[in-house]
């Protein structure tokens, strides 16, 4: 049965966006060319955000860079980082290609020589693999910000897509979907540093107002289209949801950023 959408409910979603951003895990750069991966994705970063040396075990996520051929340091490594459940991003420099150990293709980036580091292309990998663990570091790392911010908005529409799609009885998603919005705006806040507090209960008001206009879009719509509306519904409810993050988005940036400049 879906969760009522009550105060206590909303409470809950505060609290559980509070403790995952007092994670201090850092980004954990290691291996060939270190040092200079380390100063580019630092750029900005609040101090030990990100690192290089130190346990594995205690960051957030690995960055390791293979300067060709995996070498035994970087299958110990490696290895380590997955025995202790840390995300791991591979940096694969050089012409040819290997296979890295313990690491999932997805999660490799090719480097090619004279090319420098895929900045990027990297802060997306990395945003890619954390998903929703990536908020806490995205605060701490601008480079990660933009990145784990479309991957949240992308995931939360997606889920929302599946679950318009999925429920036909009337009214019974739409605590689900009002549920994800609000944990994807917070979530959003929180990758911008942005702490929700009374101040902000109006956000919270205005998406569960959102959520009301896109299931009343949704009802007329499925009114003049009776056949295959469970694929009208998803797509709305997933339009419904990106318009919403993608709105929140620029709204956390605008308002980090002059509290970043002082």
């Amino acid at each position: 049965m879906a969760k009522k959408l009550t105060p206590f409910v909303v409470w809950n979603l505060l609290k559980e966006v509070r403790v995952a951003a007092e994670d201090t895990r850092p980004v954990q750069v290691d291996g060939a060319l270190a040092p200079q991966l380390l100063k580019e994705l630092g750029r900005g970063a609040k101090p030990g955000a990100v690192r290089s040396g130190g346990r594995v075990e205690d960051a957030g996520v690995l960055v390791r860079v293979l300067g060709g051929a995996p070498t035994e340091e970087d299958r110990r490594e490696l290895r380590a980082a997955k025995r202790a459940r840390v995300p791991v991003v591979a940096v694969q420099t050089g012409t040819e290609t290997f296979d890295v150990p313990y690491v999932l293709a997805t999660d490799v980036v090719a480097c090619r020589p004279g090319e420098g580091f895929p900045v990027e292309a990297i802060a997306a990998a990395v945003a890619a693999r954390l998903g929703e663990g990536g908020t806490a570091l995205a605060a701490r790392v601008p480079l990660l910000r933009e990145p784990v911010c479309r991957e949240l908005i992308e995931t939360f529409s997606r889920q929302n897509g599946i679950v318009g799609a999925a429920v036909f009885v009337p009214g019974a998603d739409f605590p689900i979907l009002t549920l994800n919005q609000l944990r994807l705006v917070l979530r959003l806040a929180a990758a911008h540093g942005v702490e929700v507090d009374r101040e902000r209960v109006p956000e919270i008001l205005a998406t569960v107002g959102a959520a009301f206009g896109f299931r009343a879009v949704a009802r007329q719509v499925l009114g003049a289209v009776p056949v295959a509306g469970w694929a009208v519904k998803g797509g709305i409810a997933y339009t419904g949801t990106r318009a919403l993050g993608e709105a929140a988005f620029r709204y956390f940036q605008a308002v980090s950023e002059p509290a970043a400049a002082g």
